[in-house]
C-alpha cells in the first residue's frame, strides 16, 4: 500500500471534490497512464477506485475527483466528509482498465465526474500534438468540473461543453458527430444514460475503435435481495448480511479483515473459498469451474440459507 498525504482538497463543482495526493515521504509516485485509476482505502474502510485527471508525466502527485453519492455505500461520502488536508490515506498503485490506444485522431466524450480520465487523456494528446475533439455533457455550469481548465486554452483539441438543464429534450445530439465512422477512436466515460446513447450511435463503428469506462460494471444490489447469514468456519462466528449490504461490508463492520481492492466484482482480490450454501454470482472474474467453491464477497450474495466461508 502507498502512504499518501492529502496536500490539497477543493470543490470542483456541485457535489464533486478534487484531491491532490503526494507521497508521505516526498518520493516519486508509481507511474500511471491516461485513463488510469487509483484504488484508495477510504476512512469508512472501503476500497474505492478514482480516476486520475492530472498529466501522467507528473511523478510527484496524483489528482483525483470524487463525487458525493448520498445514496451510495458510504465510501466516497467518507472520503469527502471525513478527510482534511494533511490527512494520510492508503492506496494501491494505479491501474488502468481504460487505456488510451494509438490512433490517428480521437473523440473524447464525458459526462459529470466522467471528465476525470478524459481530462488526463486530453492532456496527453495535447502534449503529443494529436488531434482530438472533446464533448463534455453536464446539467449546468455549476455542475461542470474543470470548466476553468477546459476553457483556458491549455488543451489543444476542439472542446464543447454542453448543458442540458436536466431536460431529456436538450441532451447533446451525437449523431452528427458519429454518423459516419472515421479512423478516430472514441472514448466515453460518464453516467449510464450517456454511455447507452453513445453505444447506440456507434453500433456501426468498428468494435475496437470505441472504448467505455463504466464506474458500475456489475449490478451489486437487486430488489429481490434478502438478508442472510455467513458463518466463518475457522471461528464458528456468524455474521448477518443485510439486504442492502455486501458480505465484504458486513465482515468489515464487525472487524473481520479480508483483502479487497475494486469492490466492484472485477479484480479478483477478495475471492474467498466457501464450504456450503447457494451463491448468486455477480462478479466478472470467476471462471465457471471456480464458481463451485469460490465467491467474490464484494458483490455476490446467497439466499436465506446463508453461506459457510473458509475464513
Amino acid at each position: 500500500m502507498l502512504d499518501l498525504v492529502i496536500r490539497g482538497k477543493r470543490v470542483l463543482a456541485e457535489g464533486i471534490y478534487e484531491f491532490e495526493l503526494v507521497s508521505a515521504d516526498g518520493s516519486d509516485l508509481p507511474e500511471f497512464t491516461a485513463g488510469g485509476h487509483l484504488p484508495i482505502e477510504t476512512p469508512s474502510g472501503g476500497m474505492r477506485q478514482y480516476s486520475l485527471s492530472n498529466d501522467p508525466a507528473e511523478r510527484g502527485r496524483y489528482v483525483i475527483g470524487v463525487k458525493l453519492e448520498p445514496e451510495g455505500r458510504g465510501g466516497s461520502r467518507s472520503m469527502i466528509e471525513d478527510t482534511a488536508e494533511g490527512d494520510h490515506v492508503a492506496a494501491l498503485p494505479p491501474a488502468n482498465d481504460f487505456p488510451l490506444e494509438d490512433a490517428p485522431a480521437y473523440i473524447l466524450i464525458a459526462g459529470g465526474i466522467g471528465i476525470t480520465p478524459i481530462l488526463a487523456m486530453a492532456r496527453v494528446l495535447t502534449a503529443q500534438g494529436k488531434p482530438f475533439r472533446l464533448i463534455y455533457c453536464t446539467r449546468s455550469p455549476a455542475a461542470t468540473a474543470y470548466a476553468d481548465v477546459l476553457s483556458s486554452g491549455a488543451l489543444a483539441g476542439e472542446i464543447t461543453i454542453h448543458h442540458d438543464g436536466g431536460d431529456p429534450d436538450k441532451v447533446y445530439d451525437f449523431w452528427d458527430l458519429l454518423e459516419v465512422p472515421t479512423k478516430a477512436h472514441v472514448y466515453c466515460c460518464g453516467p449510464k444514460p450517456l454511455m447507452e446513447e453513445v453505444k447506440g450511435v456507434t453500433g456501426h463503428w468498428p468494435a475496437n475503435a470505441v472504448h467505455f469506462e463504466d464506474f458500475k460494471p456489475v449490478e451489486m444490489f437487486r430488489a429481490a435481495d434478502v438478508a442472510f447469514d455467513v458463518t466463518l468456519a475457522k471461528s464458528g462466528r456468524t455474521v448477518p448480511v443485510p439486504a442492502g449490504s455486501t458480505i465484504l461490508e458486513a465482515l468489515r463492520a464487525v472487524g473481520v479483515k479480508v483483502p479487497s481492492s475494486c469492490e466492484s466484482g472485477t479484480c479478483g482480490t477478495c475471492k474467498t473459498h466457501y464450504l456450503s450454501g447457494t451463491v448468486d454470482h455477480r462478479d466478472l472474474v470467476l471462471m465457471p469451474e471456480e464458481k463451485a467453491d469460490q465467491i467474490m464477497i464484494c458483490v455476490s450474495r446467497a439466499d436465506e440459507g446463508g453461506l459457510v466461508l473458509d475464513l
